[in-house]
């Protein structure tokens, strides 16, 4: 069958290793192996095929290298997607040899060592490296070809130094995923040159220092986690404008359209399968985030994200008053501020927050009582003030607050009323001491 152009054996239950004959003579365009138990390395000559444009072997059991490929010429691949298989060794250098390449994805793998510059050659508009052994620091990518890159994803490797210039000029990045690694220094104040970032997750790294009003420029973002790092200082008043519009992301059918391959459809049979093939890429390589939310970590896909919304400042060294103006961010699901230093009463202005399912404010100094004004919330299913200075009654039976129970106010021995046990007419017990 060597003019056949479409393959597409995913989802089945294919073991073995991939026959060398496989990939002779072949003509493919399309070729997709996705999830199945194919093991072995994958056929070096499978990324040498000069007509083929999307491979799919993700979700596999390949293992070795594939650093030592060597190229005579440019490949044609647009999409090159070999995710989660056990492929090692360092990430290969011939990526530059990919100039039409429209997504990478090499993540959940066990690749270690650098990101090499070339990486910064692709013109990939969706660069996938996360869930690897990577380390040193990010690449400075600063090749007019990797300033249309929308989606960077290099989360959970060992990624370390300060973010200096890396992505100073990619104003198209959309999303930008940087967390569970080991890198440090402050958020750099560049971070307003990606006006396009919509999604900024730098969870789970060693920055420090206080947040940038820089990043109340950026408004298209609809997610900020900065959770899990050492920031200090105060929570910028600005961060009250933060939450952008919910337009939708970068559309993948706008993406793949029919000026990103070189396919020849000279005949009808090939133009009905051209049009096949856009729907399938339209269902595959979607933008992705992992969030903690209403206290469980769930992975948004997909056109949720066009919706989704959320500030997660959690487990930082942060301190002062939470801003007033926090009360304008008539869009957000989830505010997480728990496990920080910040002081004084709980803003009234927060019942404002219509449409927020999720309020972590524990672990922190706050003091005063908790405003009546928050059974306004109707779809707040997570609430938790635990651990802080409150006191006096708790707005419990109105709306959702009849939902949450002691585990919300633990922490706060002047705090009555119900669901505690502690009725309001007992004499208030001396206010903790914070050290």
């Amino acid at each position: 069958m060597n003019s056949l152009k479409f393959l597409d054996l995913s989802s089945n239950q294919f073991s073995g290793t991939l026959p060398k004959e496989f990939v002779i003579g072949k003509s493919f365009l399309y070729l997709r192996l996705s999830n199945n138990n194919l093991i072995g390395k994958i056929p070096p000559g499978l990324f040498k095929l000069q007509s083929l444009e999307a491979l799919y072997l993700d979700r596999n059991n390949f293992e070795g290298e594939i650093s030592n490929v060597h190229f005579s010429g440019y490949s044609a691949l647009s999409i090159l997607d070999i995710s989660n298989n056990n492929l090692s060794g360092k990430l290969p250098r011939w990526s530059k040899n990919f100039l039409h390449l429209s997504e990478l994805d090499l993540s959940t793998n066990h690749f270690d060592g650098s990101i090499p510059e070339e990486f910064c050659y692709i013109a990939s508009l969706r660069l996938d490296l996360s869930h690897n052994n990577l380390s040193g620091s990010l690449p400075h990518c600063s090749s007019p070809s990797s300033r249309h890159l929308s989606e960077i994803y290099l989360s959970k490797n060992r990624l370390n130094g300060l973010l200096t210039h890396s992505f100073l000029n990619i104003s198209s990045l959309e999303i930008l995923d940087l967390g569970e690694n080991n890198l440090s220094g402050g958020i750099p104040k560049w971070i307003s040159n990606l006006s396009s970032l919509r999604i900024l997750r730098l969870k789970g790294n060693l920055f420090f220092g206080e947040i940038p009003n820089e990043i109340c420029e950026l408004d298209q973002l609809r997610i900020v986690d900065l959770s899990h790092n050492q920031l200090s200082g105060h929570i910028p008043s600005c961060f009250g404008h933060l939450i952008g519009a919910p337009n939708s992301f970068s559309s993948w059918s706008e993406i793949f359209d029919s000026s990103t391959f070189n396919f020849d459809t000279s005949t009808e049979m090939e133009a009905r399968l051209m049009q096949e093939v856009h729907t399938q890429l339209g269902s595959h390589g979607q933008h992705w985030i992992e969030l903690v939310t209403k206290w469980w970590s769930y992975t948004y896909e997909g056109n949720i994200l066009d919706y989704m919304s959320e500030i997660d400042l959690s487990c930082n060294q942060l301190t002062g008053l939470i801003p007033l103006a926090m009360g304008n961010l008539s869009d957000i699901h989830s505010l997480n501020l728990s496990h920080n230093n910040l002081t004084g009463p709980i803003p009234s202005t927060l019942s404002d927050l219509k449409q927020l399912e999720s309020l972590d404010l524990s672990f922190n100094d706050l003091t005063g009582e908790i405003p009546s004004q928050l059974t306004e919330l109707n779809f707040l299913a997570v609430f938790s003030v635990a651990h802080n200075n409150l006191l006096g009654p708790i707005p419990y039976g109105k709306g959702q607050f009849g939902t949450f129970d002691n585990n919300s106010y633990e922490g706060n021995p002047l705090l009555c009323g119900p669901p505690l046990e502690k009725s309001c007419k007992e004499t208030s017990a001396q206010p903790k001491s914070y050290t």
